[in-house]
């Protein structure tokens, strides 16, 4: 009986790469419509906006009052005694409070340095949801890469089982042989089952993300190029000093609590009110008034010095948030960081030495399977192992993938592009 040639697997990995490919998805598409349509980050954003129209309203002096009204002799009618009596008159009066000097300033900086944080919690939230939208889209393109991998894997498999068929019709393979191809078989079927459940995932996931109705169709993304991790870890913390909108909020939290201890005492202070009045008298000459009114802060030992006291506390606490902040991002950094590294170096070794070894065993194995000089079990030991190292490349990619896009939300600084 005629054998049945198994090709290599460079030859089914020419035959694969000559199929023709298919449309692919852009990240930098996704992400510029993540920014125009995510709930998220358009929320931060109207927030940003309103909290710009705060420091105009709290530098402005309060509203002024118009008080209108009569004295009366005689009578409780308007205008009795008018003319005839000294006390009956009709007139307006105009109040203005203005606060002590300096203060309207201070709540107008207060007010813009709210702005201010605002604004990097709205730049904070667009990092994290670029940051999820880049993980999705590598994890989309980790289950396109490996289900192509099972499936370039599984023809060969799938020619294996029909040697190893023909083998033993002539008596020449055990039965337990195209049992082990079977089960072999089976088991890359139930990986596949579980990337396509992945992937349908991811693809919610990305429809989520960019606020497209469920089901929307998201396409196949373009495929995984190896990043280079170029920068170092000195340079990711200085990145992140200068860059992180999670630092620079805290920051402004902090200016913002200095400036609200100086306004606290700002209250030992009193403020003053100035009336100016017109009254009509009928006949006689009309009357005008002017007063100043002001407010003595005379119960300061228990009210305005608590003021300042919590505004103290309230400084205390946005420092040590900040170390807090700084304290994480420098752990997160750093752990991201090992990962990339130790992700890079294993995707070297799988890719230039475990990798071809692997496949120069199986290769041979294979060439000896059809002459007796190998047992089945080695084939298949072989082809186990191959299949895990080409897996494992492509997780570490992912893994380098993933923990690029998490330092960029960190750092501020582009490491994907």
């Amino acid at each position: 009986m005629r054998r049945r040639p198994i090709p290599t697997l460079v030859a089914i990995a020419l035959s694969a790469a000559a199929q023709p490919p298919q449309g692919r998805v852009s990240l930098r598409d996704m992400v510029r419509e993540a920014i125009l349509t995510n709930p998220e980050i358009v929320a931060a954003q109207k927030k940003y906006e309103a909290a710009r129209q705060r420091p105009a309203q709290e530098s402005s002096l309060p509203d002024p009052m118009i008080s209108l009204g009569y004295n009366s002799v005689g009578n409780p009618l308007p205008g009795a005694g008018l003319g005839r009596d000294v006390l009956a008159n009709a007139g307006i009066m105009v109040s203005q409070e203005v606060p002590f000097p300096g203060k309207l300033k201070l709540k107008g900086e207060a007010a813009s340095k709210e702005a201010q944080a605002e604004f990097q919690q709205y730049q904070a939230v667009q990092l994290s949801v670029i940051s999820r939208l880049k993980q999705a889209y590598y994890r989309l393109q980790y289950t396109y890469a490996v289900s192509g991998l099972l499936a370039r894997y599984r023809d060969l498999l799938d020619r294996l089982l029909k040697v190893t068929e023909d083998r033993y019709s002539v008596w020449r393979a055990a039965q337990q042989d195209v049992c082990k191809a079977q089960t072999q078989l089976s088991i890359l079927e139930t990986k596949l089952v579980k990337l396509e459940q992945e992937r349908r995932s991811r693809e919610a996931e990305i429809d989520s993300i960019l606020n497209r109705a469920a089901r929307t169709p998201v396409g196949r993304p373009e495929d995984m190029k190896p990043k280079e991790l170029t920068v170092t870890l000195g340079e990711l913390f200085a990145s992140a000093r200068q860059n992180s909108p999670l630092l620079g909020r805290d920051q402004k939290t902090i200016e913002r609590s200095e400036l609200a201890v100086n306004m606290a005492r700002k209250e030992y202070y009193p403020d003053v009110t100035l009336n100016a009045g017109y009254y009509n008298m009928g006949s006689m000459p009309p009357m005008y008034e002017v007063r100043a009114d002001f407010k003595v802060p005379i119960y300061f030992w228990r009210k305005q010095r608590a003021g300042v006291n919590e505004q103290v506390s309230n400084l205390s606490q946005a420092r040590h948030t900040y170390e807090a902040t700084d304290q994480a991002l420098r752990f997160r950094i750093q752990d991201d960081f090992l990962m990339a590294q130790a992700s890079a170096r294993l995707m070297k070794l799988y890719s230039q030495t475990v990798a071809p070894q692997a496949n120069l065993a199986l290769e041979s194995s294979l060439a000896t399977y059809e002459t007796g000089s190998v047992d089945f079990l080695s084939v298949i030991s072989n082809f186990t192992l191959l299949l895990d190292y080409e897996m494992n490349h492509h997780e570490e990619a992912l893994n380098l993938a993933l923990a690029l896009s998490r330092l960029e939300e960190m750092t501020g600084r582009a490491l994907t592009d």
